[in-house]
């Protein structure tokens, strides 16, 4: 009896597994429509522009001099580019490419890169500037305070 339930769980682990790298590799060209939320802003406000987020107690993404004009910085780890297309305005986008989903790799010139089949996305407004992919970057709210750049 105990060879069926071990049969069992490592069949049911297994497909967890296999689940969660299809899930990280697949996707759809419509992007990840769940990518914002969160829990609203600490000090009971949302923020510019906000849809959700941890508000201003938490840790910064990052730092605004990290993010240089006219580039930005890939956060992978954290699903979110954030980019200055010019000095003193930051923006932030999914890091998910809406064609198949792999991670943006780069910024630079004004120009968000996938390097997986080298789709191109505007830094200032994350709309695509060259396919495959056909829809844009999802809008990830921020917060800028000071020199601290986190989730909105």
């Amino acid at each position: 009896m105990s060879g069926v339930a071990r049969r069992t769980v490592v069949a049911a682990a297994g497909g967890a597994g296999l689940t969660a790298a299809l899930a990280a590799c697949g996707g759809n060209d419509g992007g990840d429509k769940n990518a914002t939320g969160g829990t609203g802003g600490t000090d009971g406000t949302e923020g510019a522009g906000a849809t959700g987020g941890t508000g201003g107690g938490t840790a910064p993404l990052a730092m605004t001099g990290d993010i240089p004009v006219g580039g930005g910085k890939v956060l992978a780890d954290k699903g979110v580019v954030i980019t200055q297309p010019k000095a003193g305005e930051f923006k932030a986008f999914s890091s998910r490419c809406t064609h198949l989903g792999c991670s943006v790799g780069s910024v630079a010139d004004g120009v968000i890169v996938c390097p997986c089949h080298q789709s191109h996305f505007d830094a200032s407004d994350g709309s695509v500037k060259q396919g495959p992919a056909t829809q844009p970057l999802e809008p990830t709210p921020i917060e800028v305070t000071g020199k601290a750049i986190r989730l909105g």
